[in-house]
């Protein structure tokens, strides 16, 4: 029972003056959002597997959880694209997607800095933003998240492929009828009521088409690979007995994180309203209500393309130079035009190669594919390398040992593809880009095997 009665109908089971559900357009598509609280620190919220932020609050549990929350901080509340009250897509929206759409709501709604707690799959966007956009977070907090889902040989802790497509396949066959919670909500898995309202929310989140291609998304992610370029106060908190997710990953997620705190409190609840919120309440309002520490833009995450003109020498010989000079004009024109359009930036040009920077892999992908293409109309064949990972800014340049491995990635592409790292082929999970493995390589002057993957026409 929530401490404001007046707040509550027994009748209904429902809260009273929820708040008004607003739309933000991101791209095509149109994100729907709640604000509410008036605490003086923002904090996003983003929800695991999917969503509707109407119908939460049917239940007393999330309303009360959510209506907690709002007691010291100002509550941004959001469908992800695909679900809920927001716009549904075909497929399955990518990382990248998704944390434009929080930014898109964070400027529609005039905030310039924000702390993020990130449930489950929510972890996952809440950390992608930290790293991309550190001088807007002020904090971070991952509850049950996982930092791979898909069992493999460097991940133990998630189910093999053929357990994920029988799982899914379970799923859509039951879609509409009460949802079994014995593994993901122990404390309220024998509440008939509860069961019913959670096989509702589903179908008012997601059909059982969309379910299935997020489920299988969800499954694609790892974000393993960004966890170091995290420079904001981070607190990871877990429930030592869930069974969704189990608490290894909180202990990675601790171990990988510069600074990060781990709290692991009693409790069987994946699903964070269920159980003990009080603790979770109370540890999340305890570390975002402290000291603000302001992070360092300076560092930041980044995903690189690197281009290179294959045998510019030879092609100067052929074309001759008043020639070569005009082609070379006519391309840099080109590439600026389309950096620009793209949402990245050209960070230098070094005779017949460039470096362009971006805030995600997916528009770098989708960029690398337009210049090559625009070279080629040229008369030029290029080799592109991408890889994502921690940038330091230096004045007009960029430094770090990222940038020197997607100069590495370049060097191993055949003429006329596009080279990416594992670290941007796993973070661009739900996009309609596809890649195809291109073997284990060493990289010059880089430690360790890299598995790379060329990017699909």
């Amino acid at each position: 029972m929530p401490d404001n009665p007046a707040f509550y109908s027994r009748q209904t089971r429902t809260y009273m003056h929820k708040p008004k559900t607003q739309y933000v357009k991101c791209d095509d598509l149109y994100i729907a959002f709640q604000v509410f609280g008036d605490g003086l620190i923002d904090l996003v919220y983003s929800q695991g597997w999917l969503t509707n932020i109407e119908y939460a609050w049917e239940s007393p549990d999330y309303a009360r959880f959510l209506q907690k929350l709002a007691r010291f901080s100002r509550v941004i509340f959001y469908d992800k694209r695909g679900c809920g009250m927001s716009d549904r897509i075909i497929g399955a929206p990518t990382l990248e997607e998704r944390t434009n759409d929080i930014i898109a709501i964070l400027d529609a709604i005039g905030s310039e800095r924000a702390a993020f707690l990130g449930m489950s799959e929510g972890g996952a966007i809440s950390t992608m933003f930290a790293a991309i956009y550190p001088e807007r977070t002020s904090h971070l907090i991952l509850y049950g998240s996982r930092p791979a889902n898909t069992k493999s040989a460097s991940w133990p802790y998630g189910p093999t492929p053929d357990e994920i497509e029988e799982s899914i396949a379970d799923l859509i066959a039951n879609w509409g009828e009460p949802f079994p919670l014995t593994t993901g909500a122990p404390s309220a898995a024998n509440d008939p009521a509860t069961a019913d309202w959670w096989a509702t929310y589903m179908r008012y989140s997601a059909s059982p088409t969309a379910a299935a291609a997020i489920t299988r998304m969800n499954y694609d992610i790892d974000y393993r690979d960004i966890l170091s370029s995290i420079h904001v106060p981070t607190l990871v908190y877990h429930r030592e007995g869930d069974m969704w997710c189990p608490v290894e990953c909180a202990q990675y997620l601790a171990d990988h994180i510069e600074g990060a705190q781990l709290c692991v409190n009693p409790g069987t609840d994946h699903i964070a309203w269920y159980g003990d919120q009080d603790s979770l309440v109370r540890e999340v309002e305890q570390f975002i209500t402290g000291e603000v520490v302001v992070a360092k833009p300076e560092r930041m995450l980044l995903t690189m393309v690197f281009m290179d003109i294959v045998n510019s020498t030879g092609q100067l010989a052929e074309f001759g130079d008043e020639r070569w000079m005009s082609i070379l004009k006519q391309l840099d024109a080109v590439v600026d035009r389309r950096v620009e359009a793209s949402g990245g930036e050209r960070i230098k040009h070094t005779g017949d190669g460039y470096l362009f920077a971006f805030r995600g892999p997916t528009s770098a992908a989708e960029y690398a594919q337009i210049i090559r293409d625009d070279a080629a109309s040229l008369g030029l064949q290029t080799r592109i390398g991408i890889h994502t990972g921690e940038c330091e800014r230096l004045a007009t340049d960029l430094g770090g040992i990222a940038v020197h491995i997607a100069a590495r990635i370049m060097n191993q592409a055949e003429p006329q593809r596009i080279m990416a790292s594992q670290t941007v082929k796993d973070l661009m999970a739900g996009s309609e880009l596809s890649f195809s493995d291109a073997g284990i390589h060493q990289l010059r002057g880089v430690p360790g095997d890299w598995s790379l993957y060329y990017l699909n026409v």
